[in-house]
């Protein structure tokens, strides 16, 4: 297929450094797709906010996408924006603000993220509800679902539908609800909305147990992979670092070393956007090939690092892939 204006310009002006690094990742993705592997989207940050759904979405409509991991954080950020998204406020001089500046924002209930301020009372306090009456049932009725199926629920009803502030097509979980793709949430409970939940089970009202762990999501994903690794690989495309991509990644010495079982192959695929330094004996920031040494990748597997700046490089590689 023919490439589009956006692609042509990165393979013509991108020939060196991270630029080809970026080129260099999105060609073997590609290439992954192109063969017939699938691909996991690690989403650490605050990509959601960043507004990467506006080529994530395509991604995931277009089957680039099979299988997301993201922090608490980035799930609710994409139905926060979705529905509150003109009552946010941008702030280009966020480096100039002072303490009290810091302050006058939390007393106008806005929270800030860099230059973008989340409105509370728009965002996170509708969805709360929202979210509520989906615990609740879920909770009266003896149910237990992931978070981010309760994301899924809520999204699918339609009951936000008449709230939209941006074009549904720019929301990614909304396209991974419609697709029904498995997201795997790590350390969900850090997040606003895992404040209400946990505020709710301090009172009572609510079961901790009706939400799904993290041990269970590692179980689901332990099952995801052997059953999508049997014809084909998986590769891995981790947007910054954390959780996110530390959680997931570990299934496959997991599968191998703590179950024991064989026959399982390595991720097909291993790229990193992040800009976490190695000599700090970060994980995030540790280079691809210390991941073979803890059964992750073998020596041949393409790997990519590009250190750089996330919501500059994702879009990027995306439009390429997308054939933008």
């Amino acid at each position: 297929m023919k490439k589009g204006k956006v692609s042509e310009f990165i393979l013509h002006h991108y020939k060196h450094f991270n630029a080809a690094s970026l080129v260099d990742a999105a060609v073997a993705y590609e290439n992954q797709i192109n063969s017939g592997n699938k691909m996991m989207v690690t989403l650490a940050g605050a990509m959601s906010t960043a507004e990467l759904g506006m080529s994530l979405a395509e991604m995931i409509r277009q089957d680039k996408v099979h299988i997301i991991s993201c922090t608490g954080a980035n799930l609710e950020e994409d139905v926060f924006n979705l529905v509150a998204h003109n009552h946010y406020k941008r702030i280009p001089n966020y480096r100039d603000l002072s303490p009290q500046d810091e302050k006058d924002l939390l007393d106008q209930h806005f929270n800030r993220v860099t230059d973008t301020c989340i409105p509370e009372t728009e965002a996170m306090r509708a969805i709360e509800q929202h979210l509520y009456k989906a615990w609740k049932s879920a909770d009266n009725n003896g149910e237990r679902f992931f978070p981010h199926q309760f994301f899924y629920k809520i999204l699918l009803s339609g009951a936000l539908n008449d709230n939209y502030q941006i074009d549904p097509k720019d929301s990614w979980l909304l396209a991974a609800a419609k697709k029904n793709i498995p997201i795997i949430v790590p350390g969900w409970e850090d997040s606003t909305c895992g404040n209400f939940f946990a505020s709710y089970c301090i009172q009572n009202d609510l079961q901790a147990t009706t939400m799904k762990s993290g041990i269970e999501y590692m179980m689901m994903l332990s099952k995801w992979y052997q059953e999508n690794t049997t014809n084909c690989g998986v590769g891995f495309f981790q947007i910054g670092g954390g959780i996110a991509g530390d959680f997931p990644i570990c299934v496959v010495p997991m599968l191998h070393q703590d179950l024991e079982m064989e026959n399982i192959p390595m991720w097909s695929y291993f790229c990193q956007i992040s800009d976490s330094t190695t000599s700090y004996g970060s994980y995030s920031g540790a280079v691809p090939n210390e991941k073979i040494t803890w059964g992750k990748l073998l020596p041949e597997t393409p790997k990519f690092t590009i250190e750089s700046d996330a919501t500059i490089v994702a879009p990027l590689i995306f439009a390429y892939i997308l054939n933008w």
